[in-house]
């Protein structure tokens, strides 16, 4: 049934319906308000759970490790500088082969402070081994925390599920929030096989030699590359269930026969669907949503880019002293495939700057006036600098 509810209030309700055991987060911006609803689910007795205070993020994170390896099922949440407080933790989690949800309420990285919406957080740990999936909408939000447990359970891998902070978080949409038999039918209760017991004492996460340690990261790779196929098995799975699919890996809305792409992550893929409708005099677009970034879909992307002739990444963060953390990726990945496709590598939006429909009409532009170029702020106002800080005279 659909339902007017505020994104952070909806992801609350996904989680709650997936029933975990133990919750434990730290307030932070843009974050606070999905833990504050899951609080007044417990409160109300409409979820039934141990809701753990803590005094930081990094306690959160570790409070879940414990518990997930006691054989609970966990939830966490954070953002922005809370994501790199629990860092330490994240690596172990995915080290230790801990399966766990935690929602990412993308936010920028100071400094200087910001509140407002980028992925600079997600990225920063993007090799701390967890899965990675990133939503277009509250709709996909919801769906795609109830599918990340089965995942996560399935794998033995920590999946983090990640929604544009405020503009999906502090947006009010009409959602449907999934009947709580319809969560239990996909959902099995958890069963860790590897739980720690005091009959039978063992220890997790000890020190490991360089005799053994390659093994272990081989191993980690592996499986985050092999969770691919139940990324795809769980998004089909609900789909029959539910009547919605996420797109699995990846998602593209535009013609077969497009000579152009635009690939990008998160909620802005719903501005540039817009934005192509509004601007149909421009060449046929095929928009493509990049759902996992962790594992990174190379054959899906490859097979999603046929025939295109440029291909514009459009970034939501930057790598300081080098541009996009997203085009590299995808050009490693299409250059044995798709040589010929020229992929350009923009950034927007940082730090939350407002992404208007225009932007797809100066991404054309650019695409048409250049060859590829290795990275650039689309929508930097270099008048505001001075001279010294960006080289133009």
């Amino acid at each position: 049934m659909l339902k007017a509810l505020e994104g952070s209030q909806a992801i609350a309700q996904a989680v709650a319906s997936c029933r975990p055991q133990v919750v434990a987060a730290y307030p932070i911006t843009p974050q606070t308000h999905i833990v504050e609803n899951i609080a007044k689910l417990v409160a109300n007795g409409k979820m039934h759970c141990e809701m753990v205070s803590v005094e930081s993020e990094f306690s959160a994170a570790s409070v879940v490790l414990g518990a997930a390896c006691a054989g609970s099922r966990t939830y966490t949440a954070s953002a922005s500088q809370g994501i790199l407080l629990m860092a330490e933790v994240l690596y172990n989690i995915a080290g230790m082969r801990i399966p766990m949800v935690m929602t990412c309420a993308n936010r920028a990285v100071s400094a200087p402070i910001s509140i407002w919406n980028d992925q600079q957080d997600s990225m920063a740990v993007r090799d701390a081994g967890w899965i990675q999936l990133y939503c277009a909408d509250n709709q996909d939000a919801v769906d795609t925390t109830i599918q990340a447990y089965r995942i996560a359970e399935r794998t033995e891998l920590p999946v983090m599920v990640c929604v544009d902070g405020f503009t999906l978080t502090h947006t009010l949409e009409p959602i449907d929030i999934p009947e709580q038999a319809m969560v239990d039918q996909f959902l099995p209760a958890f069963n860790f096989k590897r739980a720690l017991n005091p009959a039978q004492p063992t220890s997790m996460g000890t020190l490991v030699s360089p005799d053994f340690f390659p093994e272990a990261r081989y191993s980690h790779h592996q499986a985050l590359l092999h969770a691919a196929d139940e990324i795809v098995a769980a998004d089909a799975d609900w789909a029959k269930i539910s009547g919605r699919a996420s797109g699995g890996l990846l998602s593209i809305d535009g013609p077969d026969d497009a000579k152009i792409g635009i690939l990008t992550l998160g909620s802005v893929y719903g501005t540039l669907v817009e934005a192509r409708e509004e601007y149909p005099d421009l060449p046929a677009t095929k928009i493509i949503n990049l759902r996992a970034f962790r594992p990174f879909p190379v054959a899906a992307l490859c097979e999603a880019c046929q025939g295109l002739t440029d291909l514009i990444v459009l970034e939501r963060a930057l790598s300081p002293g080098y541009g996009g953390i997203v085009a590299p990726e995808v050009q490693a990945s299409l250059t044995s495939v798709h040589a010929a496709t020229r992929v350009h590598s923009f950034a927007v939006g940082l730090g939350g700057r407002d992404i208007p429909l225009e932007i797809y009409r100066k991404l054309h532009r650019r695409i048409q006036l250049e060859e590829p170029a290795p990275f650039t702020i689309i929508d930097v106002e270099l008048e505001r600098l001075p001279v010294e800080d960006y080289g133009v005279e």
